[in-house]
């Protein structure tokens, strides 16, 4: 493995080109302050590295794809949607105080994307590497998986600079995830004059609960977990539709084919009941063996790094489940994902930037 040729990385610059993006907020779905916040991480990104960020335009709000020519050799993968509406900063704003940053999207995972664009551009060479940054991976990913998969075929290896695993270890086995929604159509009736009138999609759903959280073996790491639920519009009608979602995470193939068959043969208990299943799981595991040749590396570069298997999903599932090598949680060292008490360690931001860029020279060397 050669040694990359490298200048070293600034933390002040770091955290300036942080601000701007966590002054830019870019909540999932809201495709105008999406679109702001893809042109402030494509200029950031032309600043650091030169050349020309494209703006990939979809139905989730604009991906950010930047290329620094010749042959593809690796993907490093990220998004610039956050899970906080317009109007957290004004409550929340961006500060620097005792070695922590805080502000929303700092971790997960604004913090990662500028520690990879420094320490892709500590390096002289940056041939061979693209940056793909998505709009929607906080909701799904549905506009941006095909292209998250192109590009990582045509590359050959990812690097995810999501946030890092408690501790600072990097992610090396993800499960698979995804949310169910169970609909069901009853019939109204008066809930004191004629009850038995009626066809209660309440009680339908209860009955529709239990037997879903039966699916769940935990001992093979399967987690089914009702999450949300609502039915009836008032207290004296016998409720004629109830919902229920439900988010599943799995760690191999067999149980996700279990659990979505599970799902669509789902019956009604009640008579004249009827059930409407849509969802499946959408995001397929991520096992260790595609983080294990790059991890190995990492460990190299780090020495101490630790991996850790982890419940929830990332857009490298996709790109694991391809089959192409992916190493993942390599972005900021912090914690408090989707909290109000969301925060990065300052301290850890050069390291992590030159992780990324040694991986980078050393997936090209080979």
């Amino acid at each position: 493995m050669t040694t990359p040729k490298t200048v070293d990385v600034s933390v002040d610059a770091m955290i300036d080109d942080l601000r701007t993006l966590v002054e830019v907020e870019s909540p999932s779905r809201d495709l105008d302050a999406l679109r702001k916040s893809a042109e402030t991480v494509a200029s950031v990104v032309e600043a650091r590295l030169g050349g020309r960020a494209e703006l990939v335009d979809s139905e989730g709000g604009p991906h950010v794809h930047w290329s620094g020519g010749g042959t593809p050799r690796v993907l490093i993968l990220g998004h610039h949607d956050t899970v906080f509406p317009l109007g957290t900063l004004g409550r929340r704003p961006f500060r620097v105080e005792d070695g922590h940053a805080t502000g929303p999207g700092v971790f997960d995972m604004l913090g990662g994307l500028v520690q990879a664009i420094h320490g892709l551009a500590s390096l002289d060479d940056r041939s061979g590497v693209e940056i793909l940054v998505t709009a929607d991976e906080e909701v799904g990913s549905h506009s941006s998986r095909a292209l998250i998969e192109q590009r990582a075929l045509a590359c050959g290896a990812v690097l995810v600079v999501e946030g890092a695993a408690d501790g600072g270890g990097v992610k090396t086995a993800r499960k698979g995830c995804g949310t169910f929604e169970v609909s069901v159509a009853g019939r109204a009736s008066h809930a004191g004059l004629e009850p038995a009138a009626g066809v209660n999609a309440l009680v339908e759903a209860a009955h529709q609960v239990l037997a879903i959280a039966a699916l769940e073996r935990p001992e093979v790491g399967t987690t089914v977990t009702p999450t949300v639920a609502s039915a009836g519009p008032l207290d004296n009608v016998v409720p004629a539709a109830a919902t229920v979602v439900v988010d599943v995470r799995v760690e191999s193939a067999e149980e996700k084919e279990r659990i979505e068959s599970a799902f669509a043969v789902l019956v009604p208990q009640l008579d004249e009941a009827v059930l409407t299943v849509r969802g499946s799981i959408g995001r397929p595991p991520m096992p260790e063996s595609a983080a294990a040749g790059l991890f190995a590396v990492a460990q190299r570069l780090l020495p101490g790094l630790e991996g850790r298997a982890v419940g929830g999903g990332s857009d490298g599932n996709f790109t694991a489940a391809l089959g192409v090598p992916t190493l993942d949680g390599l972005g900021a060292v912090g914690g408090g994902a989707h909290a109000d008490h969301e925060y990065l360690v300052v301290t850890s931001m050069a390291e992590r930037a030159h992780l990324v860029a040694g991986l980078v020279d050393a997936i090209r060397s080979v």
